[in-house]
């Protein structure tokens, strides 16, 4: 089978004004096109939606991640294209890839197979310019602080509360922990500062949780990027930056319209992690997407404890949107990783391994259906080399949580092959969804990192040293109490282990770090060792990726 760029570039596409016409209704006039193949769609546009009825809204998430791979991009196009097939008006809302990982350790995101969205070399490097914009934005921000220490320092801030870093659209670990402004008094004053990577910035989240230009300019306003000497919080606005801020953003703020292989429509629009950030697309495009279509299919980031958790307790407490029915996609091989077996052995049939392994799904189902109210369908990626008797032992298991077990082909097959699932998934929406969050907004800070470790992971217990509850409690009393929390986590494990597999329980958490994103409005809790800029692996995917004869090849 070709590779999945070699698909991709293979795809008869058609114009993007075309898809928004047919699919969706939206003249050309409402386009701001990127080429032939994108196009943002103006906000002005998606302003007269607001009286519109919104369509039902379906979350794709996954157990937890492994190196054998599950597919939640893949399944969430491949579910939208299925629905198409089916005869049901649907469009599908993803994340903007980050440049990271894509030259690092994962290559493209765009999904894969036959269940793809396209431009897949454009959505996967430079796309619209979105994640530039962002950068931008934040290093702004970071540089009006520098300059303004530099001349007088009016507002008092103190250099040793700074709170706000510069960020960069790739993995480089040399830049985590920097010094800057050596070189003479010329240069400004020097002081230790460091490097995030732009989907782990607040500006990213502000970006994907503000619903206009207006909320988005109050929130960069709301920003706190350092303290004075007497720790009074100093804001973007104080120093006049989040006008120009906005300015940076207003065109990137429209969501992208793309189409998948089968020409359906796609918004692509922000990319927070799910690991280190909400992980979440944006709300404007889920939102829109909900007003143009009857089925709108989205993703979180990473397993259900992590993207689920956050889509629910952060972009939908905020917002108001409530998802219909979930998918929670796994694969044999993944399973049975969970189970302890290596992953060159993973395609081999092993029911011990597997029913070892199914733990980990049965946690992921528990939450969805019980900690998080929402009905779901497992969804199971097919492989050629997947067993009858796997498949009867996974079903038996799912069974016994009143889930019901699907095995999709969207891979190989595209829309078609997603078809049972897409069925089921219809008949999940018609049952009625009554979400609920896992913690409540009066709650305490500590009480809700407590609730999430204990009910989502399992855990025994939270520890943090004293200075980070001294933290957490001086934001408490501050007023930043009904914020919700942000975990910062590894995406491998329940536990902040990213080598422990399956399910445990018991465990202990321990907060190492916090920090506060008011323009965004929640607490990030760094738990464990996460790092908020990643490192290449010994071997990138960039060594893959070139230009021959015109084409990008190595790209996933």
């Amino acid at each position: 089978m070709p590779s999945d760029i070699e698909i991709a570039q293979a795809a008869r596409m058609q114009r993007i004004a075309a898809v928004a016409r047919e699919k969706l209704g939206i003249a050309e006039e409402h386009l701001e096109p990127y080429g032939h193949y994108k196009a943002k769609v103006s906000l002005k546009y998606l302003d007269t939606l607001k009286s519109k009825k919104d369509g039902k809204l379906i979350l794709v998430t996954a157990i937890s991640p492994t190196p054998a791979g599950e597919g939640k991009t893949t399944t969430t196009v491949g579910l939208g294209d299925a629905l198409n097939h089916i005869g049901k008006k649907a469009m599908i809302c993803l994340r903007e890839p980050s440049l990271g990982p894509v030259f690092g350790v994962k290559g493209g995101a765009a999904g894969g197979g036959y269940a793809q969205i396209v431009p897949m070399e454009d959505i996967n490097l430079h796309f619209t310019g979105d994640f530039g914009a962002i950068q931008l934005a934040n290093n702004l921000l970071a540089a009006m602080l520098d300059n303004h220490i530099n001349h007088g320092n009016e507002l008092g801030i103190d250099p040793r509360r700074i709170q706000w870093r510069r960020v960069l659209d790739m993995n480089d670990r040399a830049l985590r922990d920097i010094v800057i402004a050596l070189g003479g008094t010329a240069n400004g004053y020097p002081r230790q500062d460091g490097f995030d990577i732009v989907v782990a910035s607040e500006v990213m989240a502000i970006f994907c949780l503000s619903t206009s230009l207006e909320d988005l300019k109050n929130r960069l306003g709301n920003i706190v990027f350092g303290y004075t000497r007497d720790q009074k919080p100093v804001r973007a606005k104080d120093l006049q930056a989040h006008g120009a801020m906005t300015v940076l953003l207003k065109d990137a703020l429209a969501p992208n319209l793309v189409q998948t292989l089968e020409n359906n429509p796609a918004f692509v629009h922000g990319g927070p992690f799910a690991n280190i950030a909400h992980g979440c697309n944006s709300v404007l495009a889920t939102q829109s997407a909900l007003k143009l279509a009857d089925y709108v299919v989205t993703e979180a980031g990473f397993g259900a404890d992590l993207g689920a958790e956050k889509f629910l307790d952060i972009k939908c407490r905020k917002t108001g949107l409530r998802p219909d029915a979930a998918v929670i996609v796994a694969t044999m091989r993944a399973l049975k990783y969970h189970g302890g077996v290596d992953v060159k052995e993973v395609s081999k049939e092993n029911l011990g391994a597997l029913e070892k392994g199914i733990v980990n799904l049965e946690r992921h189902v528990e939450n969805v259906t019980k900690v998080y109210g929402i009905p779901c369908v497992v969804s199971i990626n097919k492989f050629t080399f997947d067993t009858d008797a796997e498949l009867r032992l996974v079903t038996e298991r799912m069974k016994k949580l009143g889930a019901q077990v699907v095995t999709a082909n969207h891979w190989a097959e595209g829309g078609k092959g997603a078809a049972d699932l897409a069925r089921i998934v219809v008949g999940l929406c018609e049952q009625g969804s009554k979400p609920s969050f896992v913690y409540e907004d009066a709650d305490p800070l500590w009480a809700k990192i407590e609730k999430i470790a204990k009910k989502v992971y399992r855990a025994g217990s939270v520890t943090a040293d004293a200075k980070v509850k001294a933290q957490i409690q001086k934001l408490q009393d501050e007023g930043y109490g009904n914020f919700p929390v942000c975990v910062a986590k590894t995406q491998s494990s329940f536990t902040t282990n990213p080598s422990t597999r399956g399910a445990p329980d018991g465990h202990v958490v321990n907060v190492r770090e916090v920090r506060l994103a008011a323009g965004a409005e929640f607490v990030v809790m760094i738990c464990g060792d996460i790092m908020t800029m990643p490192g290449l692996p010994k071997v990138p995917s960039a060594n893959k990726i070139d230009l021959i004869d015109g084409k990008v090849v190595g790209l996933f």
